[in-house]
């Protein structure tokens, strides 16, 4: 894993670009690297996991093409086989190269793996950039007049400029707690989409989608789906252990992880408890380790990391993000990289599988005429309130109430109305993701695949396990597998009866773990901000004042709001960029 930026046109300024390489060194500690000609300047910071040898240093050249390149080919080695070569070097770095200067823009098609890069093609004058299927690693970008710049973070593009926050984006995060692609806070820089393309070309720019999961249902036989599920499962987890350095699982006490631990022969694995124990699943956890033979290691996070989290979370994310587990995510990767270099993760699952309560609590979002009367009497912010609005709804708006950071109403009642009515339509995102044409279920899982897994999860994945220089690979999300769970009937997976999802994947791995583990209820990964915050109600308030005197919000944020810790990074993200 690595960090990756350029400029090329009239801005390529290698100083420049040199500048940017250095804010991704916690990317890529092991090596820095430049390419420079005139027009062109691409930078690389190198985390090394393949060919650790100077022969995987990049930026790396082959013929007319230089690429710099962030992620991890599992299939090189089958690539490499039915490549002329000559190879110099044991890395999928040179296989990319390779690749792209026999197939052109269509080698991602051939690409199992996780990646965001750039190729400039020396003689075409053009610079080709591609991001992984489901959006595990990113790429931003930014057209500067006759030139084009990016970077695997924002922090690296603010070498550029720091643009002002823009309306549209920050109503964005409060709608839903991220800003979507291809939007970034930044009013003038954007981020690439998952599974898209980009090429550059005299000033010309170009975006294409290149694939799409299936949306049709072929698999109807649980017991045929299983032994399926099975063996392919058991093989993507394999390949994900790809490397030259040490890996480790990180493990909560949930099915997704203990799914992919389960694959493996004794793994290292990491988890993370919290000092609240109502809301820890280390235990679990760590019977799960004992019963697998794992080498196990734990931390547990304390209320004294409230304020550090606040402070680090500006510098992580660099845009305003309201998961406050992305701070449990950054403990258990600082934790995981005592140890090893890569950690493989169970992201995905709850997507693919159907694993949230929303999958089988009303999918369809009928809508109640009592219910939205009884919402307009009660305050917005209030959870009952939350509730009936929720209840009110049908369709795409009913699953946006559900799984927004604020709801319509709370929008309104919340933020000032240059930011509440900023651009247009609020649910602009979902909307464009929204597919009436499939089963309830299918639809929601396609709308989970195509907004909150790649902008929401997987962003905060990658941020906080790259601050610690640490490559985390979610083996469910393998597109072999996204593949095949889009072709299941959803009535696999979902018991509504019992009140679960997953069942496929329950079945297939219950007798792989301890009794009764799997009969636990889903918990959350997030840290407890509303009993850290009810020791210290200034912190809040104080945030509050702040965001109303700099015309973001119209009120006072209500003391007991469950959104409140998205609040709290907004106020610091604008303090740091003031």
């Amino acid at each position: 894993m690595c960090g990756i930026a350029g400029v090329v046109g009239g801005r390529a300024d290698p100083a420049l670009v040199a500048r940017m390489t250095a804010t991704l060194h916690h990317r890529g500690p092991d090596d820095r690297g430049l390419y420079s000609e005139p027009g062109v300047a691409l930078g690389h910071a190198r985390l090394a996991i393949l060919d650790l040898s100077p022969a995987g240093h990049q930026p790396m050249q082959f013929g007319d093409c230089v690429v710099t390149y962030n992620g991890e080919i599992y299939n090189f080695r089958e690539l490499r086989r039915e490549l002329p070569g000559p190879f110099r070097s044991d890395s999928d770095t040179e296989v990319l190269l390779h690749l792209y200067a026999r197939d052109g823009a269509r080698c991602v098609e051939r690409l199992n793996g996780m990646f965001a890069f750039a190729i400039w093609d020396r003689r075409r004058r053009r610079l080709f950039a591609a991001r992984d299927r489901l959006g595990i690693k990113p790429f931003h970008y930014a057209l500067e007049g006759d030139s084009l710049a990016f970077a695997s973070e924002l922090k690296a593009l603010l070498a550029l400029r720091r643009p002002a926050p823009e309306a549209a984006a920050l109503r964005d995060f409060l709608v839903y707690g991220y800003v979507p692609a291809p939007r970034t806070a930044y009013a003038g820089f954007a981020k690439l989409p998952a599974a898209h393309t980009l090429e550059w070309q005299d000033g010309t720019l170009r975006l294409e989608r290149y694939w799409s999961p299936p949306d049709t249902v072929v698999r109807r036989d649980a017991a045929r789906a299983r032994e399926e599920l099975g063996a392919l499962l058991a093989t993507v987890v394999t390949d994900h252990t790809l490397a030259d350095v040490p890996v480790g699982v990180f493990l909560s006490g949930g099915l997704d992880s203990a799914a992919v631990a389960s694959c493996l022969a004794a793994p290292v694995t990491f988890t993370l408890g919290f000092d609240a124990s109502a809301r820890s699943e280390a235990a679990a956890a760590r019977r799960v380790a004992v019963h697998l033979g794992t080498r196990h290691h734990e931390a547990t996070a304390h209320a004294i990391d409230m304020p550090a989290a606040l402070a680090h979370m500006p510098r992580l994310y660099d845009e305003p993000f309201a998961d406050s587990a992305a701070w449990s995510a950054y403990l258990i990767a600082e934790l995981a990289r005592r140890e090893v270099t890569v950690a493989l993760s169970g992201e995905g699952g709850d997507e693919l599988f159907c694993g949230y309560p929303r999958y089988w609590k009303s999918p369809g979002g009928a809508g109640h005429r009592c219910a939205a009367l009884l919402a307009r009497l009660l305050p917005p912010l209030s959870a009952l309130g939350q509730s009936l609005e929720r209840r009110a709804l049908a369709g795409l708006e009913s699953a946006a109430a559900r799984l927004c950071y604020l709801n319509a109403a709370q929008l309104e009642w919340l933020a000032a109305p240059h930011i509440a009515h900023a651009d247009g339509d609020p649910l602009w995102f979902y909307r464009q993701h929204w597919r009436e044409d499939l089963e309830p279920r299918a639809r929601l899982r396609w709308l989970d695949l195509h907004t909150n897994l790649p902008e929401g999860l997987l962003t905060k994945v990658d941020r906080a396990s790259m601050a610690h220089s640490l490559e985390v690979r979610p083996p469910l999300l393998d597109h072999r597998l996204v593949e095949f769970a889009c072709t299941l009937d959803t009535a696999l997976l979902v018991d509504p009866a019992a009140g679960r999802g997953k069942q496929l994947v329950r079945e297939l791995v219950a007798p792989r773990l301890p009794r009764g583990h799997l009969d636990r209820p889903k918990q959350g990964f997030g840290l407890p901000v509303r009993r850290w915050l009810r020791t210290n109600p200034r912190l809040l308030a104080s945030a509050s004042a702040r965001l109303q005197d700099v015309g973001i919000l119209r009120r006072p944020i209500p003391a007991g709001f469950r959104g409140a810790w998205g609040l709290l990074v907004l106020d610091r993200w604008l303090a740091a960029g003031s």
